[in-house]
């Protein structure tokens, strides 16, 4: 696969379950790409051994030559960052502004969709698969998965590429899939 990252715009969106190999395969797609950045969305969790080994496992993956930005403020940063991107992974956005009401929510995805759709470089996005199985019992959790789920449609339809990983495998959807009408 080559990518021509100094055209147009160019998003692939790659997700999956915990564990599916999404990082991995953005990582692998990323190496491809000359002067990337790595956007990583997630909050500290000192204390969370668990989450720091998780953390230290994607360092140790990447490349010793890309920049890292992590960081909770998305919207901010993709004003700021010109160059390629990998973003992982979505779901910090969604953290992130998951106590905003409806209309400021609605707003926020307007702005983060209209960032993406103008950006001149290659984007690698990763977002995760949730909701294929238990329905959360807590109000929290179905916000988060009902928000996630909508983004993650909006930004498959603004993508050029759109992957689902699974078991350690990667599957181009739009080879062979369509977008179900509404």
């Amino acid at each position: 696969m080559e990518f021509n990252d100094y055209k147009l715009s160019k998003i692939i969106f790659i997700t999956g379950g915990t564990k599916s190999g999404k990082s991995e395969f953005a990582e692998y797609l990323g190496k491809k790409i000359s002067k990337i950045t790595y956007i990583a969305l997630s909050e500290p969790r000192p204390g969370d051994i668990t989450w720091e080994n998780k953390i230290l496992q994607h360092r140790l993956r990447r490349p010793k030559d890309w920049e890292l930005v992590e960081t909770n403020n998305l919207i901010s940063t993709l004003k700021n960052e010109t160059g390629p991107l990998l973003i992982d992974s979505i779901g910090g956005f969604i953290m992130e502004n998951i106590n905003k009401n409806d209309k400021e929510w609605n707003l926020k995805i307007y702005l983060l969709l209209d960032l993406l759709q103008n950006r001149k470089k290659t984007t690698l996005i990763v977002g995760e698969q949730v909701g294929w199985s238990l329905v959360s019992e807590y109000e929290i959790g179905n916000k988060y998965i009902e928000r996630l789920g909508d983004l993650q449609k909006k930004i498959t339809r603004i993508s050029q590429e759109n992957w689902l990983t699974l078991n350690g495998r990667a599957i181009k959807l739009d080879n062979i899939s369509f977008e179900i009408p509404t």
